[in-house]
């Protein structure tokens, strides 16, 4: 027979040919126009002369924010452009003693009171007309347009995508295709390989049978009694494991039917746990708080700050969610009423024990001291809440072994310490030293 050349040398090159086209088709698509040049901000619109906006913003915050908003109705009317509406003189009157200027019939004062429910305006006599006037000239700015979002976003609110980013899937197209290039060449190259051994008379030798691995394993007794020790505990570790997370939801975080963010209500707005969850200081439960509990605050917040917004959760999806509240309540933000047109809002339980286990909230809180996040982890910081701690039989043994009891103040915890300190002898009880680890405290 025929000798030919080394068809591996050939092999080689193609693999070489191929692999330099994937490195220049990715090196092409990987490449980024230049940004372009910001847009120039237009320019600041022109105050109204007579007072400072800045100092003015700062006044309405500490003043006018709880009943005004500048551009929708809340407990009082809407004050953007306020100025346009009635001469300063008047204004300087309403804003100082409201009560005064619409007992004194003036038509203009009751028209107001009586359009926004005949709701009493707090008087402020403490701001002088400069202060007044300042508050005038950021009620005059002009509202600012909303940015427009950029092509090639996502539709998702909240997001943005990067600009003149390519898309994901123009790469792993162009990937594919690469791909596909290179399965075809191959074919190709066996093809003609094939070609040239039946030419030239070359005959591919027969593999020579072999004994399945399977058979030869089979064989080897040592072998299948380790498999088969590993396999049984591995079986036992995996069962005991699957079993031993029965019933425990660590991490569960549920999406919940109006979104509610503890980073935002706990962390920036500093709310107490306790105000809106009250009933853990008195009661075994903490309870779900009520709507009208929300509704003390956003009766007059319909909207959230430009600064709230973060790169997953946007201004209008917030917005929205506070939409939600007003829709279950039946809340009418335009004559700021209740319209008694209520619907159910279904929360979804997140921490949940089960029934023969028992757990007061008001022993720990109000007696023992111990502070939310113990329990529920750095609540302040979640956008979503989950369950923070196993929730276990264990954990809870643990933390009574480890905490100690605050006995300050207490004369029944003073005369229990004096004796079982003398019992263990130490200086500080916990509580799994003064029964905390009896069966009958949890388990009734």
């Amino acid at each position: 027979m025929k000798k030919v050349g080394n068809h591996n040398s050939i092999t080689r090159k193609l693999y070489l040919s191929l692999g330099l086209t994937l490195v220049f088709s990715l090196t092409s698509i990987a490449q980024v126009a230049a940004p372009a040049a910001a847009t120039p901000a237009p320019a600041d619109a022109v105050v109204a002369s007579g007072g400072d906006p800045v100092k003015g913003k700062e006044l309405f915050n500490a003043n006018c924010a709880a009943c005004h908003k500048l551009d929708a109705k809340a407990t009082g009317p809407m004050l953007r452009g306020i100025s346009a509406k009635h001469e300063m003189p008047w204004l300087y009157k309403w804003i100082k003693n409201s009560s005064e200027l619409i007992k004194s019939g003036d038509a203009a004062a009751v028209k107001v009171f009586e359009e926004n429910n005949k709701s009493v305006m707090t008087a402020f006599p403490q701001l002088t007309n400069a202060d007044i006037d300042n508050i005038i000239a950021y009620t005059s700015e002009p509202k600012a347009e909303a940015a427009a979002a950029p092509t090639g976003t996502a539709g998702v609110p909240g997001t943005a995508a990067p600009e003149n980013a390519i898309s994901n899937n123009v790469i792993l197209g162009a990937l594919g295709l690469v791909m596909a290039m290179l399965v075809v060449m191959l074919l190709l190259v066996n093809k003609v390989l094939s070609k040239v051994a039946k030419a030239n008379g070359i005959e591919v030798a027969p593999k020579e049978p072999t004994m399945p691995i399977w058979r030869a394993f089979a064989k080897n007794q040592f072998l299948v009694l380790v498999t088969s020790i590993f396999l049984l505990l591995t079986g036992a570790y995996l069962v005991y494991g699957f079993l031993m997370q029965v019933g425990v939801d660590q991490d569960y975080e549920p999406i919940q039917p109006i979104h509610y963010s503890h980073r935002i209500h706990a962390g920036s707005n500093g709310i107490s746990c306790k105000y809106c969850h009250s009933s853990a200081r008195v009661s075994k439960h903490s309870g779900i708080p009520s709507l009208n509990v929300c509704m003390n605050c956003h009766k007059n917040i319909a909207e959230v700050s430009d600064t709230t917004a973060t790169p997953e959760y946007s201004k209008p999806f917030y917005d929205g969610e506070i939409q939600k509240l007003y829709k279950a309540v039946g809340w009418d933000q335009s004559t700021q009423k209740y319209t008694g047109k209520t619907e159910p809002v279904k929360w979804i339980r997140i921490h949940n024990l089960p029934d023969f286990v028992y757990f007061n909230h008001s022993q720990h809180v109000t007696v023992a001291g111990i502070e939310c996040q113990t329990c529920h982890g750095p609540v302040q910081t979640y956008e979503v809440m989950k369950q923070f701690s196993p929730l276990t039989m264990g954990w809870c043994i643990n933390c009574h072994r480890k905490t100690e009891v605050k006995m300050e103040g207490n004369e029944y915890y003073t005369k229990i310490h004096e004796e079982l300190s003398k019992k263990y002898g130490v200086d500080k009880l916990t509580a799994a030293q003064m029964g905390g680890l009896e069966c009958g405290k949890c388990h009734y």
